[in-house]
């Protein structure tokens, strides 16, 4: 059935292969699906399907370049709709000759050819009662792609246009990591899915194609003893290496922990993921490490063993430090000093409080003055275990992309590091 705009029917419960296509013989656009709450909107940024999101985590959506197959019998109770939409990069639509979306057997629709929009949704399928119906819609948005997803609740932070599909190599995709094979199936699983979200959260910054070096530091101070005890530091390990695995493929992420003292932990290889943490993570490791570095509280003393550490490896990449603290923090001068001196390297430093605990210095940075660039940011949630993927990677790399623009504008990513190791 062909229909008009606005017309609508109805579709069986089951696998739907929603296809768009035109008349050109290359493609002219791309496919991107929405899936949606009662109130028209994303639930989060992972409902969105498109070229760098291909499956929602769900399962039941999935995107093969202009073709989107739904499970409709595996929606979730909470989805009501799903949108599909097209975008031709910053080119009207009317460039586009015969523009077609075609839902199974069941519906057609041809969009009005001489429509000048950017960005128009094509056709929407929305529950009925107990069943699905699909509509024509053909509405299009002036304001290109940015406009599109504003209106369905997705996060839009100066969102670029989608390379020009002609320089393939520029497209921003998610990674596959060194050693991601050796994996067990549900451990790399959960990896790739949450590389496909910190992805989205880059390309929501301008940042999809971002290489970075990622380190980690672990507060094993005696206050952490029950994040350690519940397994709440093995879990947020596992996420960031979603992180680094997405921006350096290298598979290799360098961490340490401190107390009184720092001590610099074996390398996390991506590959051997489960055996790192059970050997790194768990409460008696902390009583272990405790024997060595102590109790208490010296974050300088990490902050300059993992300065250490960049001065003697330099890399052309930015390098991001993701450091877990639960607060106690008091040597706020010290720190201070660190961190001023060190804004003139290619490091970041996103600190990650854990709990309702006094981060001192680390919360004030931003009105901290007299460095070249911000090299820090800062957040804290009262359990990390209630954050979701898509919240957890949009706050950790809020800061992150716009630090190494700046960075790299005023040539500190990019220099020669050795011998500007602040003293």
């Amino acid at each position: 059935m062909t229909l008009t705009k606005g017309g609508n029917t109805s579709i069986p419960v089951g696998p739907l292969r929603i296809a768009v296509s035109s008349a050109a013989d290359h493609r002219e656009f791309d496919v991107i699906a929405l899936i949606l709450g009662a109130d028209d909107k994303v639930r989060t940024d992972s409902d969105m399907v498109f070229f760098n999101q291909p499956t929602h985590p769900a399962g039941a959506v999935a995107l093969d370049g202009t073709t989107v197959d739904v499970d409709l019998a595996r929606v979730e109770p909470a989805v009501d709709k799903i949108v599909i939409a097209v975008w031709a990069d910053d080119r009207p639509l009317s460039g586009v000759h015969g523009l077609r979306i075609e839902a199974g057997a069941e519906a057609a629709f041809e969009p009005d050819p001489s429509l000048t929009e950017k960005v128009l949704v094509l056709g929407e399928v929305y529950r009925r009662e107990s069943g699905w119906r699909f509509r024509a819609v053909g509405q299009g948005w002036d304001g290109g792609l940015a406009a599109l997803l504003s209106t369905y609740g997705v996060t839009v932070e100066d969102r670029p246009d989608r390379p020009q599909p002609a320089v393939e190599s520029d497209v921003p995709r998610v990674r596959t990591t060194v050693g991601e094979e050796k994996l067990p199936d549900e451990v790399r699983e959960r990896l790739n899915l949450r590389k496909q979200q910190v992805l989205v959260s880059l390309v929501k910054r301008g940042a999809g194609g971002l290489t970075a070096r990622v380190l980690l530091v672990l507060d094993a101070s005696g206050s952490m003893s029950r994040l350690y005890l519940d397994g709440v530091v093995a879990r947020a390990v596992e996420r960031i290496a979603a992180v680094a695995a997405q921006l350096d493929d290298d598979g290799v992420m360098q961490a340490w922990s401190f107390a009184d003292e720092a001590r610099s932990l074996p390398s996390l290889s991506i590959g051997e993921l489960p055996q790192w943490l059970a050997v790194n993570t768990p409460f008696q490791a902390m009583l272990d490490h405790a024997k060595i570095i102590g109790y208490g509280n010296e974050e300088p003393a990490v902050i300059r063993d993992v300065l250490t550490f960049v001065d003697e490896h330099p890399t052309a990449d930015p390098t991001l430090v993701v450091f877990f603290s639960d607060g106690g923090v008091y040597r706020n001068k010290e720190i201070e000093e660190l961190l001023r001196s060190a804004a003139t390297l290619p490091v970041f430093w996103q600190f990650v409080g854990l709990g309702e605990q006094d981060y001192g210095v680390l919360q004030q940075f931003d009105t901290l003055t007299g460095r070249a660039v911000d090299n820090t940011g800062f957040f804290a949630v009262d359990d990390l275990d209630e954050v979701s993927d898509a919240d957890l990677y949009d706050r950790l790399l809020d800061e992150f992309p716009q630090w190494v623009a700046e960075a790299t504008r005023l040539g500190i990513v990019g220099s020669p590091l050795s011998g500007r190791l602040p003293g």
